[in-house]
């Protein structure tokens, strides 16, 4: 489990592709600094196991379906990716609960500055879209952001100075292919309301959840 408080950006080494998936090696920071064969790591968002690692970079592999569902699989070698160790008990929960299971990728559509923030508007599909909500949480490249307005075709974020300075989404353009994971929680209810097969109302937003096309 992981907040979406990214604490390092590594690069990727290389990407050594086979029918098998995927071996990725990454230089980081946190690789030097007590990262252990194991252990959890969230990488751009999708939470890996590193199985490798050396004082400057760790190595971890990617399931085929890890990369036909998330931005590992359309990276270069040289990209920029956002890292974050899994919590442990105690930790503050700074972001939210975000599992590093990527529910699909989005697109940028547009970029704008605003004052010292940044603006930035990403197209989700339909299906994801039931669970984000206006001022609620979801994760873009593993980082944990508040939604601040929500259409049909998707949702914008407002990136501060921080966030920019600390993490990937500081190089946003459209056209970029992002990592999104929606809350778990919604995802739940919206589950456990078809199972009991209940009618909310439509004013309440449930409704919507619970329409064809949703991903299990």
């Amino acid at each position: 489990m992981f907040t979406g408080i990214i604490t390092d950006v590594g690069r990727l080494v290389r990407s050594d592709r086979s029918g098998e998936g995927a071996r990725l090696v990454v230089r980081c920071r946190l690789a030097g600094d007590g990262l252990t064969r194991g252990e959890s790591i969230s990488v751009s968002g999708v939470c890996l196991t590193v199985e490798e690692n050396d004082a400057s970079t760790f190595t971890a592999t990617a399931s085929p379906e890890t990369l036909r569902r998330t931005s590992l699989g359309i990276l270069a070698a040289g990209a920029r990716v956002n890292l974050e160790r899994a919590m442990s008990a105690g930790d503050r929960l700074g972001g939210h609960l975000v599992q590093g299971h990527v529910d699909d990728l989005g697109r940028v559509r547009r970029v704008v500055n605003e004052g010292v923030s940044r603006v930035v508007a990403v197209e989700a599909p339909a299906g994801l879209l039931r669970h984000v909500v206006d001022r609620g949480s979801v994760a873009v490249d593993g980082v944990s952001l508040t939604v601040t307005a929500v259409d049909r075709e998707g949702f914008q974020v407002t990136l501060i100075p921080a966030t920019r300075e600390t993490t990937t989404l500081g190089e946003s353009r459209a056209g970029d292919r992002v990592n999104l994971e929606v809350d778990i929680v919604s995802k739940y209810v919206a589950r456990h309301l078809r199972a009991q097969g209940a009618e909310a109302p439509a004013e309440s937003g449930v409704a919507s959840w619970l329409g064809a096309g949703e991903r299990e």
